[in-house]
C-alpha cells in the first residue's frame, strides 16, 4: 500500500508560526472575539512591486507555500490543490462595496478577478512556474480534507511525485459582521487561553494558511505520513460520528488504544464542544487530548492549521503546555488522530503517523 508523506509544512497563523524556531515560542495570547495573523515579511518570496496588488489572503497563501516548498526541498511541485470556504473576502468586499457605490458603472475588473476562489492556488502556480494540475475546493468545512484527499488519490494514480496542497481562510470586517449575525462567536472578548473552559455560547473568529507538500517518497525533513482522512456530512446523532471513527481506524489497522494523542478542535463554544466530549468518553476515557482553536480561532479550514499543529509535535515528540486539553502525552508519540467539526454538520478525521 503506498504511503503518503508529509514532507514539508509551512504556516501563517495568529501565532508566530512563519518564523521556525520552537513550537508555539513564544505563544501569543489574545483578549478579544478575532485572531489576526501575525504576518511575516512576504518580500523574501514575492517581488515588491507584486506585493502591492496582492489581498492580504492571497500574501497569506503563497507565503505558507514557500514556507512549505523550502522545508521540503523542493523547487517544484507537480500539482497544485488548495481548500477555502470563503476565498477572497477582502477583494469581493472591494468589488461589491465599488457595484453599490459607483451604481455598477465604470468598474475596474481588478476586484473581480482577484475575487474568486480559486486567486490563491493560480497566484501559487504563476510566481512557481508550474503548469501542472492546479485545483481548488470549495467546500465550506470540508474544503482542506477535500483538497487532501484529491492529493493521495493524484499521489495514489502515480501521475504526480510531489504535490502542494493547503487550507486557507480570511476574516474580514465585512465577514465578521455578517456571521456575528448568526451568533457564531461571542459577544465580548475572551482569553485565548481561557476560552476552550468558556461556560456559554460562541467562540472567537480566526484565519490562516497551512500548506503541506505531500510525496510518495520521504525526504531528509519528513516526520509524518498522512495516515488516513475522511468526513462524515450532518450525523444524525453521536453514535453515527463514534461508529464513523472505530470504522476509520479499523480501516486504518489501529485501535483507539493505538492513538497516542488527540486532536480535537473544540472551539469554546458549549453547545459544539458537547460531541467531543461524548467521543472521549466513549472512545478515548483516558487518552491524553490536545486543542489546537484557542490558538488560530475558529474558521472553515482550521483543520490544516490542526493538521501542522500535529506534525509539529511529532517532529519535537513533545506536546508543548498551551496545547495539552486532558492528560499528559506519552513520551513517544506515534499516532496522531486530529478529529474535527465545523458548525456541527462537516465532521472530519485525519490520522498522523511517525515515520
Amino acid at each position: 500500500m503506498l504511503t503518503v508523506y508529509i514532507n514539508g509544512t509551512g504556516c501563517i497563523s495568529p501565532q508566530e508560526t512563519a518564523q521556525g524556531g520552537a513550537l508555539l515560542s513564544p505563544l501569543r495570547e489574545y483578549e478579544q472575539v478575532r485572531l489576526a495573523t501575525i504576518e511575516p515579511d512576504y518580500k523574501q518570496w514575492i517581488d515588491i512591486k507584486q506585493i502591492r496588488r496582492m489581498s492580504r489572503v492571497v500574501k497569506m497563501g503563497v507565503g505558507a507555500a514557500r514556507l512549505s516548498l523550502e522545508a521540503a526541498g523542493i523547487a517544484q511541485p507537480d500539482a497544485i490543490i488548495t481548500g477555502t470556504a470563503y476565498g477572497c473576502l477582502e477583494d469581493t468586499g472591494i468589488f461589491l462595496t465599488k457595484m453599490v457605490n459607483q451604481q455598477e458603472e465604470m468598474l475596474t475588473p481588478t476586484a473581480f478577478i482577484q475575487s474568486t476562489h480559486n486567486t490563491v492556488a493560480g497566484q501559487i502556480a504563476l510566481l512557481l512556474g508550474c503548469h501542472g494540475y492546479n485545483n481548488t475546493f470549495v467546500h465550506r468545512g470540508f474544503s482542506f480534507e477535500n483538497a487532501l484527499l484529491d492529493a493521495i488519490m493524484i499521489l495514489k494514480e502515480g501521475t504526480a511525485q510531489h504535490i502542494l496542497t493547503g487550507g486557507l481562510d480570511e476574516i474580514t470586517n465585512d465577514s465578521h459582521q455578517i456571521l456575528s449575525r448568526f451568533g457564531i462567536y461571542k459577544k465580548a472578548p475572551v482569553k485565548t487561553m481561557e476560552l476552550l473552559k468558556s461556560p456559554d455560547a460562541g467562540t472567537i473568529a480566526g484565519e490562516g494558511a497551512a500548506f503541506f507538500t505531500l510525496g510518495v517518497s520521504k525526504t531528509p525533513g519528513t516526520v509524518a505520513a498522512l495516515s488516513g482522512v475522511s468526513t462524515l456530512y450532518k450525523p444524525l446523532w453521536e453514535g453515527e460520528v463514534i461508529g464513523h471513527i472505530m470504522k476509520f481506524l479499523e480501516d486504518n489497522n489501529c485501535t483507539p488504544a493505538d492513538i497516542d494523542l488527540l486532536v480535537t478542535g473544540r472551539n469554546g463554544d458549549i453547545d459544539q464542544d458537547e460531541i467531543y466530549e461524548e467521543i472521549v468518553d466513549a472512545l478515548f476515557p483516558e487518552h491524553p487530548e490536545a486543542s489546537f482553536k484557542h490558538l488560530c480561532g475558529e474558521y472553515p479550514t482550521a483543520a490544516a492549521f490542526g493538521v501542522w499543529l500535529a506534525n509539529a509535535i511529532i517532529a519535537g515528540q513533545k506536546v508543548p503546555e498551551p496545547v495539552v486539553f486532558y492528560g499528559k502525552a506519552p513520551e513517544k508519540i506515534n499516532k496522531i488522530l486530529l478529529y474535527n467539526h465545523h458548525q456541527g454538520t462537516h465532521h472530519s478525521l485525519i490520522l498522523l503517523t511517525a515515520c
